[in-house]
This record gives C-alpha cells, structure tokens and sequence, in this order.
C-alpha cells in the first residue's frame, strides 16, 4: 500500500490507474488523428491542439471506472465482473463527454468518433486487466510478512488472507507461536528455532506483523523487533495493519495508548478552513444540478401522501450539540405513532411508495445541503445519528464519542464501504470505518468518498 495524504492506496491500483490513464490518451490521439487526417501542421501541433481534450477525456473516463469500484482491488476482478463494470463506466464517460462537447464545442470531437474511441478503450483495457491480473510477476507487489502469534487474532487474519481479493497486498507466509494459544493451522506454524531476525531473513519477509496482545513482563520480544526494524524489516501494530489494509480500525485491537500517541486526529485551522470551502463548492454544485430532480420529488411526494414534503428531525452533530436534520419525507406520516424511535428495517412497511425509490438513489438526503451550507453538518462526515441512538451505543460502544470530533455528512466513509445499518451490531461495523474517515480525513479521501458516492448511488447499494 502506498500512502496518500494519510489515506492508504493499493499499488495494484494505482499501477492499474497509471497504465490506463495512460492508454486513454493514446486512445484519444488516435481518435484525433482519424478526424483530423488533413490537418496541415506537424503531428507535434496537433498533439498540442488536443491535449486539453485528451486530458479531460481521462479524467472523465477514469473517474467513472473509479465510481463504480474498477479501481477496488478487495473485489472479484475475473472476466466477467471487469466487463460489467467497464460497460456502465464507458456508457457513463460517453454521456459525461457528450454533454461537456455540446457545452464546449471547441474540444468537439465527433459522436461517431467518440463511440470508435470508446470501443478502443473496452477491447484495450480489458486486454490490459487480464495481462496484468494474470502476469505471473503480479507476486512481486505483494509483501511478504510473518506473524506473530497464533492465537484468535492470528486466526482472523489466516482467514482474511484466504480471501485473496481482501488482502491483495499482502503474502503471509506464517505465523510465530508467542503463548499456547494456537488456532492457525499446523502447516502455517513456524517454530521459533532462531531469532526474528533470522527468521525473517530465512524467509525474506518485508514485515513483521503483531497480533498478540499479551505485551508485558520479560517475554515480548522488543529488543528483536527492534532489530528487525534497524535491519529495514517492517514491524506493524494489528491495528495500524487493518487501518493500513482495510481501511477500518478494528474496535477489538483499538486501545487507549494507540490513538493517543498514534498519528492522525488532525484538525487544525488550515485543514477545517479547507474542509469548509470544499463544503460550501460541493454543496452549491450539487444543489444546482439537482434542483430539477429536487423540485419533482416534491411533487411525487405530495400526489403521493400529501403534505408534508419535508420532515425535520433532531440528529446529534459535532461536540454532540444536536440540531434539526432537514430531508425529502419518505415514510407515511404516522411511521412513529408510537413515540419511540426504530432502526429502519429492509422492505419497511413504514416507507411509501416514493419513498422507495428516493431511498434507493439517496434522493431523500438531498435536502441536508442547507444543513452543510448552515454549518451543521459537512458534505463528507460519520452518518447522524438521533440523541436516542447516540445515547444507547455510546452506553454498548467504545469510542463512539469520537466520531462526535467532527461534523456529520451527507455522505462519508461507512456509508460507501458498509451496508445501511439498522443494529447495534452494524452500527459498531460502520463505527468502525468512522473512526478511520475521523483519524484520516483529508481533502484527497473527500474526493475518493464522493467518487464511490456516485457508484453506490447508481448501483443502489446499502439503501434501505
């Protein structure tokens, strides 16, 4: 993994993202060079000419493969799934460049040559995806790591590394008893014989990976990770490695000493300042191109179940001061008759018809951009949650107060990596993805967020 403004980024990913950014301007060259064949100035003018164009159309293209997660290496990467998200993501790009050449029609490229230049970019980059996701050589990314322990850590982490597509970037090739406890299998022991040191040199691993909790007395030994770490062998915390590869941080590995002399936390003047520009641009921007939408819900809603339009609840926000969330009503008008909240469930009964259908595209939220533009809430930020909840997993939950260091958002971390929550069970789940987006927030994982915002909101996922 490779570290980007405190957000780790897979290095299969990005030498996917490279090679095709790459290609897609070649591609857009080519297209180019077909529609301008009289051009009478050098090949040099003309690739000068085009380049706005082609860089646009990259980053156009990029963006919508990134939306509907061909840039998510924790997902089934065969043929088939390459192909359907590739399809809807060039379909996307089409419509995208489309609109932008109508807009401007200085870079206009030709429809006709537009559809010729898609086409290349399909046959080219699932050529590249299957060269690339078959090469032999694909090994060498990955880093090889010892364990150390084998008790029920170790044995979590046996079974993620059996799910390839989870932990793509790692190669554990054993694991290093530390107490009796062991619950990895025999095969995957590897008896203390020697020093970690030459443990690790015996199996050129890049990293050591603690898993065991018991880190006292006379027994841990430091002085050998110590000089593994001298040697350059990477040496990892259990949680520092599921924030690094999973980009969540494990509630069972947390403790005290860690978050407070670990990094991230930022929330300086220069951050926050940023932060609220980046609020204030994405919620006007958004509030502009959906207002067409916004207005015909309104109208849905009220053909459907009359007034009101709006509902307005009260949800905890930064420091735990409670406000009044604003959203599109998509529940009958007695969802509560009885006064007491209810986690909303799948297939609700409460839910109308409209209500359905503005759930599933996250229309519904669309109206908490005057909670951003207020202040209350961010565009990026942990889900709110109503004081009852709040109360009750505050009471079950370790930690949840942190999430409360910043404002809500619109949209966040949990909600793009974890399915809608409806128990304490998933709201510990999802906490745990709040607490890496509260640890690591950034300007660079905002942009990432609002990216998979966009394929969770064309794919439907995680709506209830």
């Amino acid at each position: 993994m490779i570290r980007i403004s405190n957000h780790h980024v897979s290095r299969l990913s990005l030498l996917l993202a490279s090679i095709e950014a790459v290609l897609l301007l070649l591609v857009f060259f080519a297209g180019a060079g077909i529609r301008f064949m009289q051009w009478e100035g050098s090949v040099s003018e003309l690739l000068l000419d085009q380049l706005p164009g082609a860089i646009l159309f990259m980053v156009v293209v990029l963006t919508c493969m990134a939306a509907l997660g061909m840039y998510q290496m924790d997902v089934k990467q065969d043929f088939e799934s390459i192909l359907l998200k590739l399809l809807p993501s060039l379909a996307m790009g089409f419509a995208i460049m489309t609109l932008i050449f109508y807009l401007f029609p200085d870079i206009y490229l030709g429809r006709g040559l537009l559809v010729i230049v898609m086409l290349l970019a399909l046959l080219l980059i699932l050529l590249i995806r299957m060269l690339i996701l078959r090469w032999p050589g694909l090994d060498h990314l990955r880093f090889k790591a010892l364990v150390l322990g084998a008790g029920a850590a170790a044995k979590e982490l046996f079974d993620l590394s059996g799910e390839s597509a989870v932990l793509q970037n790692i190669n554990i090739v054993g694991f290093i008893p530390f107490t009796d406890d062991r619950r990895v299998p025999a095969t995957m022991i590897v008896p203390k014989t020697g020093t970690l040191l030459s443990l690790a040199d015996q199996y050129a691993v890049h990293e050591i990976i603690v898993v065991t909790k018991e880190r006292r007395g006379g027994t841990f030994p430091i002085q050998e990770l110590l000089e593994c770490k001298i040697r350059g062998i990477k040496v990892t915390d259990i949680a520092d490695f599921f924030e690094r590869e999973c980009g969540y941080l494990r509630m069972d590995s947390l403790y005290p000493s860690w978050l407070v002399f670990g990094g991230g936390f930022d929330q300086g003047i220069f951050r926050t300042a940023i932060k609220r520009m980046f609020d204030l641009v994405a919620s006007l921007l958004l509030l502009v191109v959906t207002f067409p939408v916004m207005l015909l819900t309104m109208l849905l809603i009220l053909i459907e179940d009359g007034r009101p339009v709006f509902y307005r609840q009260e949800r905890v926000g930064k420091s735990g001061k409670t406000y009044m969330v604003a959203k599109f009503r998509s529940m009958f008008t007695d969802a509560e008759k009885e006064g007491k909240p209810q986690w909303a469930a799948a297939d609700d009964p409460r839910v109308t018809r409209v209500g359905k259908l503005i759930r599933k595209l996250r229309i519904d939220e669309l109206p908490q951009i005057i909670n951003v533009l207020k202040g209350e809430m961010s565009f990026v930020g942990p889900r709110p949650e109503r004081p009852h909840f709040v109360d009750l997993l505050t009471a079950q939950v370790p930690y949840y107060n942190i999430r409360h260091s910043i404002k809500p958002g619109i949209t966040g971390w949990a909600q793009v990596r974890y399915p809608y929550g409806a128990s304490v069970e998933d709201a510990i789940e999802k906490l745990q993805y709040d607490l890496y987006y509260v640890k690591n927030h950034s300007l660079f994982l905002d942009l990432i967020i609002l990216i998979d915002t966009v394929g969770v909101v064309l794919l439907g996922k995680g709506s209830r």
